[in-house]
């Protein structure tokens, strides 16, 4: 029933003015109702999208909330930093990132930040 449906994410923000700022700055996204206080939505490629809401819960959670898919993961991890991004370094049995990258055994590739609300997001290449 929903393996075929476009998914979408929702995060929180302490501070949504912050993070509609980060998100244009850093990350080159404007909402589509950037008149609304309250929450802003997103849209990326192939029709999908996010929202990102204001609440107090912000910056708990300690896993990836959400992701992008890209062809080039290298030179965007490069073009972010030249924006300021600051990317995660982990140390895991089964995951180690160099440079802000880990390579799995598959070939994929992923490196995560945090957005200035502190959730965790990832880019990843596949192959």
């Amino acid at each position: 029933m929903l393996k075929d449906q476009q998914v979408g994410a929702v995060l929180p923000a302490q501070d949504i003015a912050r993070a509609r700022a980060y998100y244009s700055e850093k990350l080159g996204l404007d909402p589509e109702n950037p008149d609304d206080g309250d929450n802003l939505q997103y849209r990326c490629g192939d029709s999908t999208g996010f929202m990102v809401y204001q609440t107090s819960n912000a910056g708990t959670a300690k896993n990836t909330q959400m992701g992008w898919t890209v062809s080039d993961l290298k030179a965007t991890v490069e073009e972010l930093r030249g924006k300021g991004v600051k990317f995660e370094d982990y140390d895991f049995p089964g995951l180690k990132t160099e440079d802000g990258i880990a390579t799995m055994p598959d070939g994929n590739s992923a490196a995560w930040f945090l957005d200035s609300e502190g959730n965790i997001l990832s880019i990843n290449q596949t192959g």
